[in-house]
């Protein structure tokens, strides 16, 4: 696992020095959904600090056994509003919100345990029916309104895109969702923080990095095939 780690870590700074970025920009989170507890220990040894989980159930069991780790914990899975007050008191980072519905639940469970939740709002770039996220349209004023909440902290945007063999086709909808950023932070929206841009995975993170990305979600090329 060491030198596959490695080989993502090389393989994300060409990436970002090839679109004139720095390598630190990007953070690499490790998916570690159906994966034991034992590979995430051996992912920790070889350098990952951020580790993305699909399933609150499964996230909980994990979280237990790793909780004296120095991990970061992203959701990034579809949440479900019941299961917000667990989100909150695991991850750092949910990056998965696209409703008002959602963010007022995470805001009450955040604010609960006195604790400002970061997020990030989920955009179905692609408009595929099979997805969660926003539609470009309303991401606007869905920000405008999360914005609002005090308990929560907006960090920027995650979008899954269509899924294509050839990753240069993905390139187009990872653009996408860096214009929709930027036109969004034309609006000067106060209290929110758009830097965050969450595209790319194990077969498009590089095209991602040259369009902005600045959190990739690897899974497979990390841990392998889904147990």
């Amino acid at each position: 696992m060491k030198n596959r780690i490695e080989e993502i870590q090389n393989r994300i700074k060409t990436a970002a020095l090839r679109s004139s970025r720095r390598p630190e920009e990007i953070t690499l989170v490790a998916v570690s959904k159906t994966k034991p507890v034992e590979d995430i220990i051996e992912a920790i040894n070889s350098g990952i600090n951020v580790i993305g989980e699909n399933y609150i159930q499964e996230a909980r069991e994990k979280y237990e056994q790793l909780k004296d780790s120095d991990l970061s914990w992203h959701f990034i899975g579809h949440l479900q509003s019941n299961k917000a007050k667990y989100a909150v008191k695991i991850f750092d980072l949910i990056q998965t919100v696209d409703s008002l519905k959602l963010a007022r639940e995470i805001d009450k469970q955040a604010k609960k345990i006195n604790k400002i939740q970061d997020i990030l709002v989920q955009v179905n770039i692609g408009e595929e029916a099979s997805k969660s996220g926003t539609s470009s349209e309303k991401t606007l004023n869905l920000i405008k309104e999360i914005s609002l909440l005090e308990n929560i902290a907006i960090k920027g945007l995650m979008t899954i895109p269509p899924y294509y063999d050839e990753p240069d086709k993905v390139g187009p909808f990872f653009k996408a969702l860096r214009d929709l950023r930027d036109n969004i932070i034309r609006e000067n929206i106060p209290g929110i923080d758009l830097n965050g841009l969450s595209m790319g995975m194990s077969g498009d993170f590089e095209v991602a990095i040259e369009n902005g990305a600045t959190l990739v979600r690897v899974g497979t090329a990390i841990f392998g095939e889904r147990n």
